[in-house]
């Protein structure tokens, strides 16, 4: 079978750390071409086409840089990517991240009579216009270019939900909320490789732990009410500064004694930090299903969210605890920390059961994507 998939994941195929729908996308790409499959992706980043070490061919679309700029979007970028999608001739092409290009990929599979898979990457793609924009729009749309983006992906995006072949979900909330908008869906929970996470021999256990770009959209501003509320406390904030809140606050915190101010760090190092910790800190209101909570659990170590709870898994699972928006809540929380009584094993055995790229998660990947190919049309 033949996969297809696109988007700005050169990097995450070649290790390097990317956003979370990056590093989910390689994943899936990754394991299918290690069970066999030939697998195809189109990268707009990349000049020439190269081969991964796992045999995914990756191509550029050919003269995506040529032609006149306001005007190469029409003329170039997007008959351009057309023709590559169109050309790869693929039996199965996935889509995931809120994109207006999307459309291009589904008119693509539709010329070679291929499936169209879309796959959500945030409870947002699938959320009225009016959270969009509040937790979304009002802090990426910086220009034009960005306006014409996201006012194109709010056409395209409800009528792919509609006519993709089959439309993944992250957990069961974002299902009841498509099932009650009539579009069908598939629970498919993101998956992370264990086989790198290994217990820190003597953890630190004195800090809270923020990962994560540090900007509006993660509630970074209500991670800062967190820590000035939080004199006697210990803080490490991995990341880097993304607008002008994620400036705002990240200067501001280099005033204060008990926080410590990492930038972007490998993955490794940054798996490392978060084993050491007490708990990890969330504070966006939006979001899909985090893979820095999968990394914390597999670590052993609870998260502490302001807002998301994905599916209800934190409380259902005793993984933590959800505050609902409650900064005193959290608070509360911080000085009174998680009880450690069986929580190592209980979170570890969540992620095993639930998530790890184990041999079983492996074949149902398997089995999903061709039993989609099988109701080709």
């Amino acid at each position: 079978m033949r996969i297809c998939f696109w988007g700005y994941i050169a990097d995450a195929l070649r290790g390097k750390t990317g956003g979370g729908g990056e590093l989910q996308i390689a994943m899936l790409a990754k394991t299918l071409a290690r069970s066999g499959h030939e697998v195809v992706v189109v990268d707009l980043d990349i000049a020439e086409k190269f081969v991964t070490d796992d045999g995914i061919e990756v191509y550029p679309v050919k003269g995506y840089n040529n032609g006149i700029k306001m005007l190469r979007t029409f003329t170039h970028r997007l008959p351009g990517l057309y023709s590559e999608l169109k050309s790869l001739n693929a039996d199965v092409y996935y889509c995931r991240i809120r994109e207006y290009r999307h459309i291009i990929v589904y008119w693509a599979a539709r010329k070679v009579k291929a499936r169209f898979i879309l796959g959500l990457a945030s409870d947002l793609d699938i959320l009225d216009i009016r959270t969009r924009y509040r937790h979304f729009y009002s802090s990426n749309v910086k220009d034009l270019w960005g306006i014409f983006n996201g006012f194109s992906s709010e056409l395209v995006y409800p009528f792919l939900l509609r006519k993709a072949d089959c439309v993944l979900v992250q957990h069961r909330g974002q299902k009841e909320l498509l099932e009650s908008k009539g579009i069908a869906s598939v629970v498919f929970p993101n998956v992370i490789d264990t086989s790198g996470i290994t217990p820190v021999s003597n953890p630190e256990r004195n800090y809270y732990v923020y990962v994560g770009s540090l900007d509006k959209r993660k509630g970074f501003k209500d991670f800062f009410r967190v820590v000035q509320l939080s004199p006697l406390l210990s803080f490490k904030v991995i990341g880097s500064p993304r607008d002008k809140t994620g400036d705002q606050y990240n200067e501001k915190l280099r005033s204060f004694k008990n926080v410590e101010l990492t930038g972007r760090l490998s993955h490794e190092e940054t798996v490392r930090q978060i084993s050491s910790s007490r708990a990890l800190i969330s504070t966006s209101p939006m979001e899909g299903f985090p893979n820095i909570f999968l990394e914390a659990w597999a670590c052993g170590i609870p998260v502490l969210s302001l807002y998301v709870d994905p599916g209800g898994v934190i409380e259902r699972e005793r993984l933590g605890g959800v505050f609902h928006g409650n900064i005193d809540s959290l608070l509360s929380a911080l000085n009174n920390p998680v009880s450690s009584d069986g929580f190592m094993e209980r979170a570890r055995s969540y992620v095993e059961r639930s998530h790890a790229l184990n041999p079983e998660r492996i074949r149902m990947i398997n089995d999903l994507f061709i039993n989609i190919c099988s109701e080709r049309k």
